[in-house]
C-alpha cells in the first residue's frame, strides 16, 4: 500500500515538500491519544528479545531514527509511534538558520538514495531546548541531541558555537552527538582532524558536565565514511583518550564514483554538491564500524548508519561491532511498517542464531576475523 502511495504520490512531488507533508501527518496522529496508542499497538509492538542497553540507557530495541529527520524535536513522540527505538534530533545549530536555498533534497529512487544539501535548517538550540523542556513524553522514548556549527561563524570560533548549544540542549538530552561530518556547512568536515577535534570534544564535555551535575550526558561524536582508514583509527584512538561514550558511523558521503549507482551520471552530476545518503553507503558504512570495533572493542559505544535498509542490515552491524544501528533513507522508500518489519526480521535472526542475547552478538563477526 505505502509503495503505491509514494508512486503515486511522494514520488511525483518535490522531496523536501512530500517531507513537510509525511512529517505533518506523523505529527497529527501523534497528537490524539486513541489514534497514537493504536498505531503504536499496530506498528511498535515490542520484542522482549530485542531489549538493550547502551551509553547507561535502556532501549526497547537497538533501532533508531537518525538525526536529520527530526531537526527541531517536533515529531519524538510521532518518531517513537511509529516504532523507533531512539529518536536523534537535529542537527541543532546555536543559531537559528534557514539553510542552503531550495532546491536541496534529491530521490535517487533507482538507487534508493537521497543526495541532500539541506545546510543545517533550524529553528536555534535556544528554540529547540524549549520544546523540548516543554514536551509531555507520550512514549517512553530515548532522545538523542545532534549538534552542529552555525553556519555564520568561523572556524575559530566552533568550540564556543558548540558550548552554546550544550549548555542550552544537555539537560534535555540522553546522550549528545558532536556532528563534525556534513558536508553541506563550509568547513565543518576539517574539525574531523584529530588536533581541532580534541579542543572541540573536551570543551563540549566540560560544558556538559558543567551544566548537567545531576547524571553524565553521555557525548558521541559523528564521523563521515569519506575519512582515511588511519584517519578512521585517529579518531578511535582519541575517542578512547577522551573517554568518550561512542562514536556513529557514518554520515552522508561525498563521494559518487565506485558506489556502484544505477542513476545515469548526467542526472547525478546535474543534482550537484551535497551528501549522499541510502543503499549505497551500505557497504563502507559497514566496512567503518569493523574498523573502528576492532580497534576499540567494547570501551566505547558505536552506532551504525548508512545505508540500513532491512533486518539482516542491522543485524551485520551488529555483528560487525555496533551495539545501536539508525535509519533514515530507507524510511522514505520503506513507509510506516519499516521499524516493524526491522524489528521482527531482527528478532528471528537473534532467536536463529548461537547468540543468547543481542549483547554477545555484538562485534562477534568482527572478533571471528582478527582472531
Amino acid at each position: 500500500m505505502y509503495r503505491l502511495l509514494f508512486d503515486l504520490l511522494f514520488k511525483r512531488m518535490d522531496p523536501e515538500k512530500a517531507h513537510h507533508l509525511a512529517f505533518g501527518w506523523i505529527r497529527a496522529a501523534a497528537r490524539v491519544p486513541v489514534l497514537r496508542t493504536l498505531v503504536a499497538a499496530v506498528l511498535a509492538p515490542r520484542h522482549k528479545a530485542l531489549r538493550t542497553e547502551a551509553l547507561g540507557l535502556r532501549m526497547h530495541g537497538p533501532f533508531g531514527l537518525a538525526a536529520g529527520f527530526d531537526k527541531n524535536a517536533s515529531a519524538v513522540d510521532g518518531m517513537a509511534m511509529l516504532g523507533f527505538d531512539h529518536v536523534e534530533i537535529g542537527t541543532v545549530t546555536a543559531q537559528s538558520q534557514p539553510g542552503n536555498p531550495r532546491k536541496r533534497l534529491f530521490r535517487l529512487v533507482a538507487d534508493r538514495a537521497l543526495i541532500n544539501r539541506m545546510g543545517f535548517n533550524n529553528d536555534g538550540s535556544a528554540a529547540v531546548a524549549e520544546r523540548l523542556a516543554a514536551r509531555k513524553a507520550a512514549f517512553r522514548t530515548t532522545v538523542g541531541v545532534n549538534i552542529g556549527k552555525t553556519k555564520v561563524v568561523p572556524e575559530e570560533e566552533a568550540v564556543a558555537d558548540y558550548v552554546t548549544s550544550t549548555e542550552r540542549l544537555a539537560a534535555h538530552a540522553d546522550y549528545l552527538v558532536v556532528n563534525v561530518s556534513s558536508p553541506n556547512t563550509p568547513g565543518l568536515r576539517d574539525l574531523q582532524a584529530t588536533e581541532a577535534l580534541r579542543p572541540l570534544l573536551t570543551a563540549v564535555r566540560e560544558a556538559a558536565d558543567r551544566t548537567v551535575t545531576s547524571r553524565r550526558v553521555p557525548l558521541l561524536v559523528k564521523i563521515a565514511p569519506d575519512l582515511a582508514d588511519e584517519d578512521v583509527d585517529a579518531v578511535a584512538d582519541l575517542a578512547v583518550e577522551l573517554g568518550l561514550d561512542g562514536i556513529i558511523a557514518t554520515n552522508t558521503t561525498i563521494a559518487r564514483e565506485g558506489l556502484g549507482l544505477k542513476t545515469p551520471a548526467r542526472t547525478v552530476e546535474a543534482i550537484g554538491a551535497g551528501g549522499l545518503s541510502g543503499a549505497p553507503l551500505k557497504a563502507r558504512s559497514l566496512e567503518v564500524i569493523g574498523r573502528l570495533y576492532a580497534r576499540v572493542g567494547d570501551r566505547i559505544t558505536l552506532v551504525g548508519v548508512g545505508g540500513v535498509e532491512t533486518a539482516d542490515d542491522v543485524w551485520e552491524r551488529i555483528l560487525a561491532g555496533a551495539t545501536l544501528v539508525q535509519g533514515y533513507s530507507a524510511f522514505i522508500y520503506e513507509g510506516p511498517f519499516w521499524c516493524r518489519r526491522i524489528h521482527r526480521g531482527l528478532a528471528e535472526r537473534l532467536a536463529a542464531s548461537p547468540y543468547a542475547t543481542l549483547a554477545d552478538a555484538v562485534g562477534a563477526a568482527t572478533r571471528q576475523k582478527t582472531a
